[in-house]
């Protein structure tokens, strides 16, 4: 699927359309074989990112990851930065989402937070026990490490 989406790009648009949609499983695959195929600031999606970022909201855990990966690789708008940001702290407070998920939005939370250095002593409260307990030891380290990073302590 990547070679043909590499060697086709008449269809690119077409996945980006089917990515921001909800017809699963297509969708969330779409949304996957982007971000396998795109460029970092990808000109193909700028004229999509307002939509994708307004349609994260409704999708499921993978979906949205996906999406945030996309999203992660191109530069934003402030305001659509700050939508993104926001939904991204909404995503690591639900304990109850899917690691893979949380860890893909705090990935994007630290982003912004190497970019705007005034936001990180927003940032301590995000790894207090409670948001840490249902994550495993692998994902636990792993945001100790992108903490670390920005020089805040995790216990």
């Amino acid at each position: 699927m990547i070679s043909f989406l590499k060697e086709n790009t008449e269809y690119f648009d077409e996945a980006i359309e089917l990515a921001i949609s909800d017809d699963q499983p297509f969708a969330w695959r779409s949304a996957w074989l982007l971000w396998s195929c795109m460029e970092i600031n990808d000109n193909r999606l700028i004229k999509y990112l307002p939509r994708i970022v307004s349609s994260l909201k409704n999708k499921n855990d993978g979906h949205q990851r996906e999406l945030i990966k996309i999203l992660s690789q191109m530069e934003l708008t402030r305001k659509h930065e700050g939508v993104l940001f926001d939904l991204c702290l909404s995503l690591w407070e639900q304990i109850n989402k899917s690691p893979s998920v949380r860890i893909t939005a705090m990935k994007y939370i630290v982003k912004v937070t190497q970019k705007h250095r005034e936001l990180k002593k927003e940032l301590p409260f995000l790894v207090q026990e409670q948001y840490l307990s249902t994550l495993s030891p692998g994902v636990r380290h792993s945001i100790k490490k992108m903490f670390k990073e920005l020089k805040i302590e995790v216990e």
